[in-house]
């Protein structure tokens, strides 16, 4: 499964992509549009709506397949306004465990409200996001190319090929990652990489970016189903030495103000340390 994440300072643009999405075939069940404005997920709405040939006369019975748009009351994070049926599933998304119903939290045990807090810090800034689950490829590369061209994204360069070095420091672990984070060169080595590590008990996480020149709208969306899954094993990550192009997208995407981003490694060590010493107090 790939999860692609694309943040809109635009209105027009996030509704553009949507349309570009449907006009692809990308599974409208796949897709999740989240907004602070109730105006803007009723417009969105409508486009599918219309899209999926849904203003027929009223005797003609809805198609199945669209949700309306919905907010979400979580205690703690105030209403964000969710669009389509995989809204239903972003708790699975953020690495929640089991879906939840829309506007409830499930009382399963995981941090679903931190979850979607997590897309609540974007949110506030007046951004919307589109987020695409998709278990093919084809979809998955093709709801990459839309979110990349129409979202805040980076241009692509000439990349070495995606590569990762695992080490044990004090304390934590390291991944040094070389290349791409995106979907078919990163992601998958991504995804790994922290299993990995969560399987084997490691759960203070350091992602060394320094390497790393270019993240997709996949790659995005796999550092935030990292961030969640390490969270619900009480772990920590840090990023750690960003690249100046990775650290300009996620200041763009104001994700910065979501992972804790560290200029060098003994700094995020450190901080590590204090915030087991933290919670050893508390």
């Amino acid at each position: 499964m790939e999860t692609a994440v694309g943040v809109f300072a635009a209105r027009e643009h996030a509704e553009e992509a949507v349309k570009s999405l449907l006009e692809h075939h990308v599974p409208q069940e796949r897709i999740i549009y989240l907004t602070r404005s109730e105006s803007e997920a009723k417009s969105i709405e409508k486009q599918i709506e219309a899209y999926a040939g849904l203003a027929a006369p009223p005797r003609k019975p809805p198609a199945s397949g669209v949700a309306a748009a919905t907010p979400l009351a979580i205690p703690g994070v105030g209403p964000v306004f969710a669009l389509g049926l995989g809204a239903a599933t972003l708790f699975g998304l953020a690495g929640a465990g089991t879906a939840a119903a829309i506007g409830a939290v499930p009382s399963s045990g995981t941090a679903s409200s931190e979850d979607l807090a997590f897309f609540r810090r974007v949110l506030n800034e007046g951004h919307s996001v589109v987020v695409v689950r998709a278990e093919s490829f084809q979809i998955a590369a093709s709801a990459c190319e839309i979110l990349d061209r129409l979202g805040i994204s980076m241009k692509k360069g000439a990349t070495p090929k995606s590569s990762v070095t695992l080490r044990q420091v004090s304390g934590a672990v390291v991944a040094d990652i070389v290349g791409r984070i995106a979907l078919a060169e990163g992601t998958g080595l991504l995804r790994e990489t922290v299993r990995n590590f969560l399987t084997h008990g490691h759960n203070r996480i350091l992602l060394n970016l320094e390497g790393v020149d270019f993240i997709d709208s996949a790659g995005l969306g796999e550092l935030v189903r990292a961030h969640a899954s390490i969270r619900s094993h009480a772990g920590q990550l840090k990023l750690v030495k960003p690249s100046a192009n990775v650290h300009n997208l996620l200041r763009m995407t104001k994700l910065d103000r979501v992972f804790d981003i560290e200029l060098d490694e003994f700094t995020a060590l450190n901080s590590l340390r204090q915030g087991t010493a933290a919670k050893s107090k508390g």
